[in-house]
């Protein structure tokens, strides 16, 4: 951990200056603790098919620019923590992690990108503590309870500043909560294909503004989840304020979306924060259809 040799991905990933990681073969990496990345990195795996699993999962903290493409990443577990290097300059002493997937730590200009995740200790992402300009797109996130956390406290204003996209990504099989569950923010959900939950979609607490757009919700068959939002700890008369909408969304097998704040605004509003423009939520299909990691080949178009 305190000297990766090179070659390896740990080696790689904290190196100075910006840097194109590509591996030379399939493989999988299992990771004794977690893997500190640094700025300016692209981790992309097109040509090889290569799983992050059975071991700690890929921290992104106080860094800028970094791309994560085409991984496959599952299986996670929490690290112990010890002496763990992050830069060719500097190691320390980290503490136990948490067993998320990918967990974006005060960091910004972050781009994940045609992942499959599944079955972490924690969360599949985790983006807190003041992380903004963060996409999360054309993935496919299967069996896991609480899938994604943007924001972890209300108490914690300074994520105010957060803002978030997620969009044409694929949420399938056996997820239950959080896709995501979001605090304090800017919050986009676009073009998003929810076709499986088993206690909501799309919940918060703490005033986040959500803007649900095209995206396709199909309702699970049980009676008592068929509401797309959840409103944590908040009375109706606080939630109320919020400014959650939903626009283009299709809503299948009974699905609703219980909508908040002035009924008035609209997301024409916040344009000047550069969202993407959305299409109907029944296009969905068919621009997620290649989500998650590509099955891509050298000196092929992918």
């Amino acid at each position: 951990m305190v000297n990766p040799k090179p070659g390896t991905l740990r080696h790689a990933v904290i190196q100075k200056g910006p840097l194109w990681i590509t591996f030379s073969r399939s493989m999988v990496i299992r990771l004794n603790q977690e893997l500190m990345v640094a700025s300016d990195k692209t981790i992309d795996a097109r040509g090889a098919n290569v799983h992050i699993a059975g071991g700690a999962g890929i921290t992104i903290q106080f860094v800028k620019n970094v791309i994560i493409h085409g991984l496959h990443i599952h299986d996670i577990v929490a690290g112990t923590g010890g002496l763990i290097r992050d830069s060719v300059d500097h190691y320390g002493l980290r503490t136990r992690s948490d067993g998320d997937g990918i967990s974006i730590y005060g960091s910004s200009n972050v781009w994940i990108d045609h992942v499959s995740m599944s079955n972490c200790q924690d969360g599949l992402i985790d983006v807190i503590m003041g992380s903004s300009a963060i996409t999360i797109s054309n993935c496919h996130f299967t069996h896991h309870n609480e899938v994604m956390l943007f924001g972890a406290s209300d108490t914690y204003s300074e994520d105010s500043i957060m803002q978030v996209t997620v969009a044409f990504n694929h949420f399938g099989r056996g997820l239950v909560q959080r896709m995501p569950r979001c605090r304090w923010g800017f919050f986009h959900v676009v073009n998003n294909d929810y076709t499986h939950w088993l206690m909501y979609a799309i919940g918060g607490s703490h005033a986040p503004t959500i803007i649900s757009q095209g995206n396709r919700f199909i309702a699970p068959n049980n009676t008592f989840a068929k509401e797309v939002t959840k409103r944590d700890y908040a009375t109706e008369s606080e939630w109320k304020k919020w400014n959650w909408k939903s626009e283009g969304d299709l809503m299948m097998n009974g699905a609703f979306f219980v909508p908040s704040g002035n009924p008035r605004t609209s997301s024409r509003q916040f344009s000047k924060l550069d969202m993407i423009k959305s299409k109907p939520g029944t296009f969905v299909t068919r621009l997620t259809r290649f989500s998650g990691s590509l099955n891509c080949f050298k000196g092929k178009p992918c």
